[in-house]
C-alpha cells in the first residue's frame, strides 16, 4: 500500500489534518483502503489558531488550497515528512514559509 503504510508498520506516528479526510472522502464507498489507513493515524482537528496560520501561508506563497497549505503547517511544527501525490504545490507552500530546516518532500 505504499511509504506510509510502511511507517505505520514500522510504529511511525503518521498526523493527518482532518482538512485532509474531508478533500479525500468523496465517496465512501470508494475509500475502504483510505479507511483502513486512517484507522493507524492520529487524524488532528483544526482549530481557530491552526487555521489561522495556513491562511496567512497561502497570502504569502499566492496560492488558495487551504488544505496543502495546513499540511505545510502541521508538517512544520512537528519536524514531520509530508507525503503527497502534489509536491510541486507543496514545494510553493514550503518555500514561502522561509524556515530551516524545511520540511521534507516525499511523492507517493
Amino acid at each position: 500500500m505504499g511509504p506510509p503504510c510502511l511507517a505505520l508498520e514500522d510504529g511511525r506516528d503518521i498526523h493527518v489534518p482532518s482538512v485532509v479526510v474531508s478533500q479525500a472522502w468523496r465517496d465512501s464507498r470508494r475509500q475502504v483502503r483510505l479507511g483502513m489507513f486512517l484507522g493507524g493515524c492520529h487524524v488532528v482537528p483544526v482549530g481557530l489558531e491552526t487555521a489561522k496560520a495556513p491562511g496567512i501561508l497561502c497570502g504569502k506563497a499566492g496560492t488558495s488550497d487551504i488544505v496543502d497549505a495546513t499540511v505545510v503547517t502541521m508538517a512544520t511544527s512537528l519536524g514531520a515528512i509530508i507525503w503527497t501525490s502534489d509536491p510541486n504545490d507543496i514545494r510553493t507552500l514550503i518555500d514561502a514559509q522561509d524556515i530551516k530546516p524545511a520540511p521534507v518532500i516525499r511523492s507517493v
